[in-house]
């Protein structure tokens, strides 16, 4: 399979899990309902209480923790969506709760990222503001190279537990493995995307043709549609990101069934020396059809733990990851 193949058949992956589990789509219409309500809330502060008019020093602060609160909302709900869609590219079956965990427990590393992209984000405007059109191009060329090396940090941050700062790298490296499948299933989706977008347009135009009532009537449908569709389109962009993640590292493409979970793991995370094996088309580095107990031995806590997995705590047996009991003992995971 080439890569437009694969990048194919991960956006019909990303749109199936979507369709399978509609409840990721409220963790950007949540997201976005939080974001609408502070943005609003300071604002509305800011107006009443004259602080534009009074002290600039002290609305540029202002602005600063806004831009940050907002990027920390955006990644700790997105960071909801990549783990759920974890779960069920693994054969899982994942509820907002599971999102929901998964975003707290990595609450340290969210406010880290939230901090450095916000950073980046304000240096990389201040410095196209200050440019001219030649400047501005390079800035913007800048920014998209940033984008782009940062494109896998919240599911390594999320599964390979590693600093900011490495996770950057990490997901750089990540990247350069599957920039043609990145590309083309982004681009992709986009597309499919912007297409939808403009059927969005048509009850809006044809309530102002028809007049009267119905221009309310067909910007109420239209408002309602576009919610509709950045809801999906976003979620469909987070649930991508994790099986662009899952085939770095693994080199799976599909949905792994339930009852295959235990003959095809994934095998991701770094080694004892600290490097991450990464997978390697055509020929994968790891065997895949070997049984997970023989790959890493109960009580071996110096063997690493694959994304996806929890090691038992009582009896070190490996249970996957949304599982709440172990398979061996029946000891709680959490």
């Amino acid at each position: 399979m080439g890569r437009f193949g694969r990048s194919w058949e991960l956006m019909k992956i990303s749109l199936g899990v979507i369709r399978k589990d509609k409840e990721i789509l409220l963790f950007p219409l949540i997201a976005g309902i939080v974001m609408a309500v502070i943005g609003m809330t300071f604002i509305l502060g800011i107006f009443f209480t004259g602080l534009f008019l009074s002290n600039g020093i002290l609305m540029v602060v202002l602005f600063i923790l806004l831009y940050f609160i907002l990027y920390f909302i955006g990644i700790y709900f997105n960071t909801a969506v990549i783990g759920c869609a974890t779960i069920r590219l693994q054969g899982g079956d994942p509820t907002l709760k599971d999102g929901f965990r998964i975003a707290n427990e990595n609450i340290k590393g969210i406010l880290g990222w939230a901090v450095l992209a916000a950073t980046v984000g304000l240096i990389l405007r201040a410095l196209e503001e200050r440019m001219d059109a030649l400047g501005r191009i390079m800035i913007s060329l800048i920014g998209f190279a940033w984008t782009m090396a940062t494109f896998f940090i919240i599911p390594v941050l999320i599964y390979e537990k590693v600093s900011v700062f490495k996770a950057v790298k990490r997901s750089a490296h990540v990247f350069k493995d599957t920039w043609g499948e990145t590309f083309i299933s982004s681009f992709g989706l986009g597309i499919i995307f912007f297409l939808f977008g403009l059927l969005g347009v048509i009850p809006i135009v044809l309530g102002i043709m028809a007049g009267g009532i119905w221009i309310w009537v067909g910007l109420s449908v239209g408002i309602v549609y576009f919610i509709v569709l950045f809801c999906i389109s976003t979620a469909a962009q987070g649930v991508l990101t994790a099986a662009l993640y899952r085939y770095a590292t693994t080199g799976q493409v599909n949905i792994i069934p339930s009852d295959l979970m235990e003959v095809t793991p994934p095998h991701t995370y770094q080694d004892s020396g600290g490097h991450y094996p990464t997978y390697q088309s055509p020929q994968p580095r790891y065997k895949r059809d070997m049984d997970y107990e023989q790959q890493i031995p109960k009580g071996d806590d110096s063997a690493v733990v694959p994304v996806g997995y929890v090691k038992c705590p009582s009896c070190q047996t490996v249970n996957l990851e949304h599982e709440s009991k172990c398979k061996t003992c029946g000891q709680y995971l959490r």
